[in-house]
């Protein structure tokens, strides 16, 4: 656990996603939550043993598994945005492993499947603010990686929290995205919060520079699927820019084989959802 402000805390040690703490006067707020339970249960004793209330509150940054499988254990009130409880509802009340083989942590766990999704209890379509302070936290629509992916501003401190917005050196989940509402959000992200601390929803704290190369490879992307889209050839066939996306990135060699199959899945369900929609016209975003 790394402290980063006033009683702001994250979290990179625990299965699942970065993870966010905040003890405030009025009571404890998480910032996603870890994926497996026994951590979840030891991320909650943590901040409680640094003084934090037996008064919760659970934000999700987005719907992924990886964020939200976690959630019923953290044992309190949970708040998202419209669309990511939208993407609940469409949803088996018992997780059945739906999306296997998208390069997410979830896979890596085998005791994910048959767990019970806590379903967001509060909601909104475009900001909140939540005065538990000082200081007072901001929640805000920044859609892209989903349409209801949201970042957590904490202007007092200069700290924003974005999910998957940002991913420093590791390709980003597509399957549920949109590149130009994302391309957006990043801009704004530039422009308006230029001296702030990001924490990544996946690695922690990144540089400023971590922004503009998140757009460069989105831009990369955009631009190499609107090339395969002038041709009458399958989904399947985005696989062949995989190897000039990742040559874009510095990872472990250990995680090339998830990478490569996060934008295997990532790619395809991508393609057949902005270029050949009626191809799609029976799926539902997950």
């Amino acid at each position: 656990m790394e402290q980063i402000g006033r009683n702001i805390y994250y979290e990179n040690a625990y299965s699942g996603v970065t993870l966010g703490g905040l003890i405030l006067p009025h009571g404890t707020i998480f910032i996603d939550a870890p994926l497996r339970a026994e951590e979840g249960r030891a991320w909650r004793s943590a901040l409680q043993g640094l003084g934090g209330s037996a008064n919760r509150l659970l934000i999700n940054l987005d719907a992924h598994p990886d964020r939200t499988l976690g959630a019923r254990v953290m044992e309190c009130t949970i708040i998202a945005h419209q669309k990511t409880a939208q993407v609940f509802r469409s949803r088996p009340s018992v997780f059945k492993g739906q999306s296997a083989d998208s390069g997410s942590e979830w896979e890596t766990y085998d005791e994910a499947v048959g767990t019970r999704w806590a379903v967001p209890d509060i909601t909104f379509t475009q900001s909140v603010a939540l005065h538990w302070g000082p200081p007072d936290i901001y929640l805000e629509n920044h859609p892209g990686p989903t349409p209801g992916a949201i970042w957590v501003a904490i202007p007092a401190e200069k700290i924003l929290f974005v999910g998957d917005a940002v991913l420093s050196d590791q390709p980003p989940f597509l399957a549920n995205a949109n590149i130009p509402d994302w391309l957006v959000s990043l801009e704004v992200l530039s422009k308006e919060y230029p001296d702030y601390t990001i924490i990544s929803g996946r690695g922690g704290p990144v540089p400023s520079d971590a922004v503009r190369l998140q757009r460069q490879h989105l831009s990369l992307i955009q631009k190499n699927l609107d090339k395969i889209a002038r041709r009458d050839i399958p989904p399947e066939a985005t696989e062949a820019i995989i190897p000039t996306l990742l040559a874009e990135l510095q990872y472990p060699r250990s995680q090339e084989e998830q990478y490569a199959q996060r934008l295997r899945h990532g790619l395809s369900q991508y393609f057949t959802r902005h270029y050949r929609p009626a191809d799609n016209s029976n799926n539902q975003p997950e």
